[in-house]
């Protein structure tokens, strides 16, 4: 039987990959320019000009749908490496640790990774309108 939203499931994969990649983008945008929100004093400067990076381009890549294998892949494992860096560090569950949305963050990313671009993507476009992405 099949699931009353199914023949949906490739428009909202579209929705969560752009709402995803335009959530992550703005967290770049707060380490490297302070927008739109600032940032804590005590952050250290290779999360902000690493990071900063990675998570904005990276969410803006992923928002638009191009080259999101690789764009989600490196996201994903930036939220693993943010994960064990600053929360695994205190504690070993998300929810012990405040990781929960690093955790999910490289989850998704993960999926989107391995999913491409999908419709609604410059990879889907760039491939002739095929929707699988590149």
């Amino acid at each position: 039987m099949r699931s009353f939203m199914s023949k949906y499931s490739s428009h909202c994969y579209a929705l969560m990959r752009i709402v995803v990649g335009f959530l992550f983008l703005w967290h770049g945008a707060q380490k490297l320019f302070g927008f739109p929100v600032g940032m804590p004093g005590d952050v250290p400067a290779f999360i902000t000009y690493v990071a900063g990076p990675i998570e904005l381009i990276g969410g803006i890549l992923v928002m638009i749908g191009l080259f999101t294998h690789w764009a989600a892949f490196i996201t994903s494992g930036q939220m693993a490496v943010a994960y064990w860096m600053v929360h695994g560090t205190q504690a070993l569950l998300p929810i012990q640790n405040n990781g929960e949305l690093a955790a999910l963050y490289c989850f998704v990313f993960l999926f989107i990774a391995s999913q491409g671009g999908g419709i609604w993507s410059v990879d889907s476009l760039r491939s002739g309108g095929r929707g699988k992405g590149s």
